[in-house]
């Protein structure tokens, strides 16, 4: 659709029906939809996300539309409320389609607009609040409880009916309900945090037992804080992604989102009677969430990465570089049948193989630019639990793990090339990584053990285990 200069016109509630033919639009009436949802951080993963299926139910139920809180940048409000509230969703697969999501009724900034947010909240309509906050945005202790030194949780506890941060705005707006007379809504963490919903249902009943302890009981009684996992890759939208949206719909969009043509969100089943029918639109409602993390943790981000670190020291740059290369292809999927399945039991819906099968299908997406060297960092942090566990389990059932000792010895001489490089090393042990590659001469057995003595990484029990060191020192040289 354009106006008579020939210029595309910017998306919005008027012009979207005019988009060009093999766009999806919303089926549904938008001026028949309430907000039945608050949001907290309308970031790029929960417009690829969870707004994408919030899109889906209204076409069944309008009673799900989604009140959107920015914490703090007025970005996302500046982009959408010229909008309506619209946006461009690409899937990019073998051929990538596109959507106008029609979900998000309103954005709010929250320093700006703090009785608005209340005013959502504390709303009869509103059942459920959803968050993509980051981990960060809980303001968390490494121990995972409420941090009350956090500058944001400082001033929310010293002021609570102003506050700034995710927590602060919960508490409030459950005691406006409890006020009221209004059962608590339903608080879903979507960020990647290990039993997320039940770290932020203690935190949340933290803070308001420093500043009333009925409210904290009664959150602590009624409150329903479901457990969750999400995955999607969802890359940064860029103006190459703007001229393409451009392009294929004939409109305007200042901020379209892409993502992979797969997501998954696994919510725990607790939402209780009056809850969205999330079931209905492909979300999975089970009593198993760790299951489903734990598939997750060893099948996708395991084998990522072992895919980065042997990519990288065969000279590839992303995943659908590493993945298109046949030895690294063979040794991704048997790593999957033969050494990681095996460890899981597979929770309820969830057919391990195909799980795989798909997982190796999204590597091979050749849409998605994933750099290797991005899964690559942080590696003393992430192969604990991608790699590790794995390890554990099939060490304690008599099982081979030289294809496990993988990643890991390619770890090592990732390290080792980096620091002889002079590349930073992108990680919390940085320092003592640079020490450790430092003194290696290129011997494994010495090399080895010199990265075993990385106690973070690596227990007593695993350094101390003579099949996995032996496994370790083969693969170690092989790949020197």
């Amino acid at each position: 659709m354009t106006d008579t200069l020939s210029r595309p016109l910017r998306l919005n509630a008027v012009s979207y029906p005019a988009a060009n033919p093999g766009v999806a639009l919303p089926t549904y009436d938008r001026d028949k939809v309430s907000v039945g949802v608050v949001h907290f951080g309308p970031g790029a993963f929960h417009r690829a996300h969870q707004a994408f299926y919030f899109d889906q139910l209204l076409a069944k139920d309008p009673r799900w539309g989604l009140c959107a809180v920015s914490l703090k940048s007025p970005g996302v409000r500046d982009a959408l409320q010229p909008q309506d509230g619209l946006y461009t969703l690409a899937q990019l697969d073998a051929e990538t389609t596109f959507r106008v999501v029609g979900s998000i009724l309103e954005v709010l900034v929250a320093p700006e607009d703090p009785p608005g947010v209340f005013a959502r909240l504390a709303a009869p309509t509103t059942r459920v609040v959803t968050l993509t906050v980051t981990e960060k945005g809980y303001c968390l202790t490494g121990d995972g409880k409420l941090d009350v030194a956090h500058p944001d949780i400082v001033h929310d506890l010293a002021h609570p009916r102003e506050p700034i941060s995710a927590v602060g705005y919960l508490v409030e707006g459950l005691r406006r309900r409890q006020q009221a007379g209004l059962p608590p809504y339903a608080v879903v963490a979507c960020d990647n945090l290990a039993d997320n919903g039940w770290q932020l249902k203690a935190a949340v009943v933290a803070f308001a037992g420093s500043v009333d302890p009925a409210l904290a009981a009664w959150i602590e009684a009624e409150g329903r804080f479901p457990r969750t996992m999400v995955d999607s890759i969802t890359p940064a939208t860029d103006d190459a992604l703007r001229a393409r949206v451009e392009a294929a719909t004939g409109l305007t969009d200042a901020w379209p989102i892409q993502r992979e043509a797969f997501t998954q969100w696994v919510v725990e089943d607790v939402l209780g009677p009056d809850a969205p029918d999330l079931a209905s639109v492909g979300v999975t409602l089970t009593d198993d969430v760790r299951g489903f993390e734990r598939a997750k943790l060893r099948l996708l981000n395991g084998v990522h990465s072992t895919i980065a670190y042997a990519g990288l020291l065969k000279g590839h740059e992303t995943v659908f570089e590493a993945i298109s290369d046949p030895d690294l292809a063979r040794i991704a999927e048997d790593l999957m049948v033969q050494d990681i399945i095996p460890t899981l039991t597979a929770p309820r819906g969830l057919d391990l193989l195909a799980y795989g099968q798909a997982i190796l299908g999204r590597f091979r997406n050749p849409e998605i630019r994933h750099l290797l060297s991005q899964i690559a960092w942080d590696g003393s942090q992430k192969l604990p639990f991608r790699i590790l566990g794995t390890v554990a389990d099939a060490l304690d059932a008599g099982r081979p793990v030289d294809r496990l000792a993988l990643p890991l010895a390619a770890w090592m001489h990732f390290v080792r090339r980096r620091a002889a490089e002079g590349v930073k090393i992108v990680d919390p042990l940085a320092d003592r990584l640079v020490e450790t590659a430092a003194a290696c001469t290129g011997d494994a057995k010495a090399d080895v053990a010199r990265f075993l003595k990385l106690e973070p990484v690596f227990n007593r029990d695993l350094a101390g285990n003579a099949t996995f060191v032996a496994a370790l020192e083969k693969v170690y040289a092989g790949l020197a």
